[in-house]
């Protein structure tokens, strides 16, 4: 099993889950982060750290987000590795609890 990230990541791009992963399993673009799944050891540690409540795990996923463990996915393999907590966008605040946002994901 693994977590995910899903919608509610993009444009706002918190990564203080990125510094209580014992694995480094986050990768991260340019307006949203994600999570190998081949990496993840479903620690749990993550979820809790997001303020944008965006890191769900597999099993808790709902139907409507289940695309985003193929996404995480598939853009592990071409996103760089991140380990250390950075400072979010200036309007991450204005973006989080936006509905639709997965039209302003940048790959």
């Amino acid at each position: 099993m693994t977590y995910v990230v899903t919608e509610n990541c993009i444009k706002c791009k918190y990564t203080d889950c990125v510094e209580v992963c014992p694995v480094d399993c986050f990768h991260e673009g340019p307006n949203f982060l994600v999570i190998d799944p081949d990496e993840c050891i479903d620690c749990t540690l993550c979820e809790p750290e997001c303020p944008a409540e965006a890191i769900y795990s597999e099993d808790d996923l709902p139907p409507s987000m289940e695309h985003f463990l193929e996404l995480n996915a598939e853009l592990a393999q071409k996103w760089p590795l991140i380990t250390e907590k950075k400072d979010p966008p200036p309007d991450a605040e204005e973006w989080d609890g936006k509905p639709d946002k997965l039209q302003h994901l940048e790959r």
